[in-house]
């Protein structure tokens, strides 16, 4: 899997996942999937961000981190994105309910699927100025 950490200044983009999701339900997220046969996870990402956000990543993504989800069965790569094409909207309503722009105290406060999002989430280069208005 890849998932893609879309900032912005003091701010980085979440995806509440829907509450009858098989995997990882009820919790708020980052924009992401599987890769398919032969993608590497900057091509899985960029199709990805065209399919469930309606924009193009513009590169270098930059991983930020990687492990093994707490089943085992998935390897997890998170790439850092801080420029892209186009406004992010919820083009898959099927996958997530919501999508919004939070500082990461406040991602801190939302329900995470992972023990190891909060210590993720600080090491942003988010910035500590505020966020656009």
């Amino acid at each position: 899997m890849v998932v893609g950490i879309l900032i912005r200044p003091g701010q980085v983009l979440m995806c509440h996942r829907r509450a009858d999701r098989d995997w990882y339900p009820d919790v708020w997220d980052f924009p992401g999937g599987h890769l398919e046969p032969g993608e590497t996870a900057e091509e899985a990402l960029v199709r990805e961000a065209r399919e469930e956000l309606g924009v193009h990543l513009v590169g270098p993504l930059t991983e930020q981190a990687a492990w093994r989800s707490d089943d085992g069965e998935e390897d997890i790569t998170f790439l850092l994105v801080e420029r892209w094409h186009g406004q992010p909207a919820n083009l898959a309503p099927e996958e997530h309910d919501a999508i919004r722009w939070v500082t990461v105290e406040e991602a801190l406060a939302l329900r995470l699927p992972d023990p190891a999002y909060p210590h993720l989430l600080r090491s942003l280069p988010v910035g500590t100025y505020p966020a656009p208005g």
